[in-house]
């Protein structure tokens, strides 16, 4: 049958002999694609009397949506909360690389800074389509620094900071800019936080609660203000221990993340059968992820990789990891024993449904972005796509 090009004069792509992880099953169907979209083969065949263009043999991979990576501090030697004069090719790097963790879109995150590190990093960072120079880029997860100095982990005291009479407005000043802002991290239990929360939620920030000691009935009063999240579940959080039962703590909020590596697997089975729908897999990778053990930087301080984990130098406090995603995604299927399913959309629906994007990514539904992975049976990535380009492929090396 002759194509038909009344439509569209773009190629139809037809991805066969594959797996496609579609309504939460892998179906053992073809995938077409044509500009950048996935397509409805059914409108193709009976509406524009077409077919494909190009047809390309998948030797039955798994075929699933893109990763997304909503907390990922930096990688390979670049930290995204050092302010340089060079941020931008920062950027560049890590949204190149992590193309082969099967990563196509990311939240560029910064830790606890002092306002002038936020006042020059964040006009150097905008939202962008991802392609063959890199996974795209979503928007800033800022986490930090308005967090509670019992929890706050790997990020400096000194550069704490609490909501005056101002609110929003000492929010304002300390960041500079919201432009590029896609969700911030704070602890609900701080004065004047709900009309913070309720603010940047008005403007379309989503708003995580973290590096908190908050009681479930001040968490309860931030989910009435619009906060749906929970930053790294069981780390540096509000302690929902004999406060209330953990299912209901993580269903109030609509989804949690979680960083694999660092996690105790008992806690990771938990946090799963207490609500699997609403865990994100995030990295939490810092700049040292790609590099060879060592010292590293986040943000201010001075940390160091142990493994897959990183702490602060000298001490045992958890600092983000250097855990890739896909790694992480593999660490999660073999931990819980969830299905091969459920551990890809941890990775991709999940973090899309948080960002309000599971229309345009995170699916292989019609009409969606074609950012995708070819993976193999062991959930190793072959190949990454992006808006229907191949931007990444596995050598015969298995490099």
């Amino acid at each position: 049958m002759p194509s038909n090009k009344s439509v569209s004069d773009a190629p139809i792509f037809q991805f066969t002999n594959c797996r496609i992880l579609r309504n939460h099953e892998l179906q053992r169907e073809d995938l077409w694609v044509r500009e950048g979209k996935i397509l409805n083969p059914e409108k193709l065949f009976f509406d524009e009397k077409g077919s494909a263009d190009i047809q390309l043999d998948c030797k039955d991979s798994i075929i699933a949506p893109g990763f997304i990576d909503v907390q990922i501090n930096g990688g390979f030697g670049v930290d995204f909360s050092l302010a340089t004069d060079d941020f931008k090719s920062g950027i560049d790097l890590v949204s190149q690389k992590i193309l082969s963790h099967g990563v196509t879109s990311f939240c560029p995150t910064l830790v606890t800074s002092p306002p002038s590190v936020y006042h020059q990093i964040l006009p150097q960072i905008s939202v962008r389509n991802g392609g063959a120079h890199g996974a795209g880029v979503l928007g800033v997860h800022l986490e930090g620094p308005f967090i509670s100095k019992e929890k706050k982990g790997a990020h400096p005291e000194r550069c704490l900071r609490t909501f005056e009479a101002g609110a929003f407005q000492d929010l304002l000043a300390t960041y500079g800019s919201l432009d590029c802002v896609r969700i911030v991290t704070l602890a609900p239990e701080m004065q004047r936080s709900s009309e913070v929360i309720r603010e940047l939620t008005r403007r379309g920030i989503r708003v995580s609660l973290g590096h908190s000691v908050a009681n479930l009935s001040q968490a309860e009063e931030a989910v009435q203000q619009g906060a749906t999240f929970i930053t790294h579940l069981f780390n540096a959080m509000l302690p929902v221990s004999g406060r209330g039962p953990l299912p209901s703590a993580c269903a109030a909020f609509g989804a949690f993340s979680l960083t694999p590596h660092g996690t105790n697997p008992a806690a990771l089975r938990i946090a799963h059968r207490a609500h699997p729908k609403g865990l994100v897999l995030v990295t939490d990778a810092i700049a040292g992820m790609g590099l060879a053990p060592g010292r590293h930087t986040l943000g201010q301080q001075v940390v160091e990789i142990d493994g897959l984990n990183t702490y602060i130098a000298g001490t045992k406090t958890l600092s983000g990891s250097v855990a890739t995603m896909d790694t992480c995604v593999r660490h999660f299927l073999e931990a819980t024993g969830c299905s091969v399913e459920t551990a890809l959309e941890a990775a991709s629906l999940h973090p899309a449904q948080l960002l309000g994007i599971e229309h345009e990514k995170g699916t292989l539904n019609y009409d969606s972005d074609a950012d995708f992975l070819m993976l193999s049976d062991s959930l190793y990535v072959q190949a990454t796509y992006i808006a229907g380009e191949r931007v990444w492929r596995r050598d015969a090396s298995g490099m």
